[in-house]
């Protein structure tokens, strides 16, 4: 299956840290980095890509940073993902955005890939066009919560 590129990871990444401190105000570039473990080179070309596509704002000067443009539950994973990957579809004769037939496909609406690879693309676009940042940020804390209470007795 198709992979999504280190540029999304880290930008979900990011985005995870805004959301986390979302309505605190501007986060400094280099605290995301390093609590995120990001090049912080690649992290301010990541930020002002986000930023043109409408996700982020900084703000400059004394108590500048980024934030989030909106609240995290109203940014989607599939929108960031396709925002900067491009279509989920394993196939582009599967996808719903960039659709195109197969150059070896003789019968595109009979092909068995492609209706197999449509439900892939359907299934992984219900998940993550259904996962928010604010979705997200309350697995990561529950994930922390559950380390925190975690005892292992094992000798």
């Amino acid at each position: 299956m198709r992979t999504i590129s280190k540029k999304v990871q880290y930008s979900l990444r990011a985005l995870y840290s805004l959301a986390e401190s979302f309505g605190e105000g501007p986060v400094l570039i280099s605290r995301v980095a390093q609590s995120e473990h990001i090049p912080l080179k690649f992290l301010e070309a990541i930020l002002l890509e986000l930023k043109g596509m409408g996700f982020v704002e900084s703000k400059k000067g004394r108590g500048g940073g980024y934030q989030l443009s909106r609240g995290p539950a109203d940014i989607t994973i599939g929108a960031v993902i396709r925002a900067i990957d491009g279509p989920l579809a394993p196939l582009p004769c599967a996808s719903e955005t960039a659709y195109r037939p197969c150059e070896t496909c003789a019968d595109v609406k009979a092909c068995g890939t492609r209706i197999i690879m449509r439900q892939v693309r359907d299934a992984t676009a219900k998940i993550l066009d259904g996962t928010t940042l604010a979705d997200v940020v309350r697995m990561i804390n529950a994930e922390r919560q559950h380390a925190i209470g975690f005892v292992d007795f094992e000798i």
